[in-house]
């Protein structure tokens, strides 16, 4: 069976690649022919070592290919997002326009790209995924809800569902101009 592509899961900085909201999206790309990965970059806290981590993982991937960032996941995500070709971008809680990090503005396929953030995000300003997706023209959802986002993890299901939905139809409308002017 053919797939769609390839889904990375990038996790936050206390949690883990088995995580539940991580264990919840992946089911919903499985069941839409999308295949998954999740690494494990527990064994460090600096982003910059764990976007070397990722850029690694995604170098040989020639499929397209998904980002799904979590809080310090969704920096990394981003970051790594127009370096690896990233077909599309779904970032929860994304740890961006936060000091510490060793960039702050980074490039992502805004076309492509959706933010999750709670209103009531007490670690991750929702100011910050606002002015992110205001410059970029990203579709943004604020929800209720805390950073972990635990309480609205069937309302994520459905968000990522219909963002892939979104990706493979844009995918269609690319491909139906050319096979028209093939003919």
């Amino acid at each position: 069976m053919r797939t769609s592509g390839l889904i990375h899961f990038v996790h936050g900085k206390e949690s883990g690649p088995g995580g539940s909201k991580i264990a919840a999206l992946a089911e919903v790309a499985r069941v839409r022919g999308w295949d998954v990965a999740s690494l494990d970059y527990s064994h460090t806290v600096d982003p910059a070592a764990r976007l070397a981590q990722l850029l690694q993982a995604c170098a040989q991937v020639r499929a397209p290919l998904v980002l799904v960032g979590l809080s310090m996941g969704g920096w990394i995500a981003a970051e790594a997002a127009a370096r690896v070709g990233a077909h599309g971008l779904f970032l929860m809680a994304p740890a961006l326009c936060m000091s510490g990090y060793p960039s702050q503005e980074p490039e992502v396929p805004a076309a492509r790209t959706e933010i999750v953030h709670a209103w009531g995000d007490e670690v991750i300003p929702c100011e910050n995924a606002i002015r992110f997706a205001r410059l970029r023209q990203c579709t943004l959802h604020l929800v209720h809800g805390d950073h972990r986002l635990n309480a609205r993890i069937s309302l994520l299901r459905e968000l990522f569902g219909a963002f892939l939905s979104r990706c493979t139809a844009s995918d269609r409308d690319l491909i139906a101009p050319r096979q028209r002017r093939a003919r």
